[in-house]
């Protein structure tokens, strides 16, 4: 799938397992918390990629030039409510700082946002941490509305 946008062209595809490294460096760059991240264990990225596959969800990256410049998971699950209707949820999106504001972050929520559809989802939630303010704009420019207020609670590993 390929998307421009302010004269930029992005190919936004399924992770493949050649990108991972480069894509957990992605999140490295733009966490919060990227001391939780090992960029040298492949093997546990790759095998939530291929549980997130098993469950109708995916990972997206955005390729341009041949370098992986955005990531985002999409997650699908059956509510119990909404007569047991199926959800999406994107978590993990990431733009390369250098990358940002030229529409990848855009054609990368609409690839997730179509895989929902595809699979049958009534919905598309997010998070974003509180202190990503830039972010919120981003997802109230597309569409997200700030409707819940939601809580996490870490548990040491």
């Amino acid at each position: 799938m390929i998307r421009a946008n302010n004269s930029v062209s992005v190919l936004i595809r399924p992770i493949a397992l050649g990108d991972v490294t480069a894509a957990v460096n992605l999140i490295i760059g733009g966490s919060t918390r990227p001391e939780t991240e090992r960029p040298d264990q492949t093997a546990p990225y790759w095998a939530a990629v291929e549980e997130t596959r098993s469950r109708r969800g995916d990972v997206l990256v955005a390729e341009q030039d041949n370098e992986v410049v955005g990531i985002c998971q999409v997650l699908i699950f059956q509510h119990f409510q909404h007569t047991g209707g199926w959800c999406g949820e994107i978590e993990s999106v990431h733009v390369r700082a250098d990358k940002r504001s030229q529409g990848i972050g855009a054609a990368l929520l609409e690839a997730a946002e179509a895989l929902a559809i595809e699979r049958g989802c009534y919905r598309v939630q997010l998070t974003s941490n509180n202190v990503r303010q830039e972010a919120h704009r981003f997802y109230s420019d597309h569409g997200y509305v700030s409707s819940h207020h939601g809580f996490k609670k870490f548990f040491s590993t």
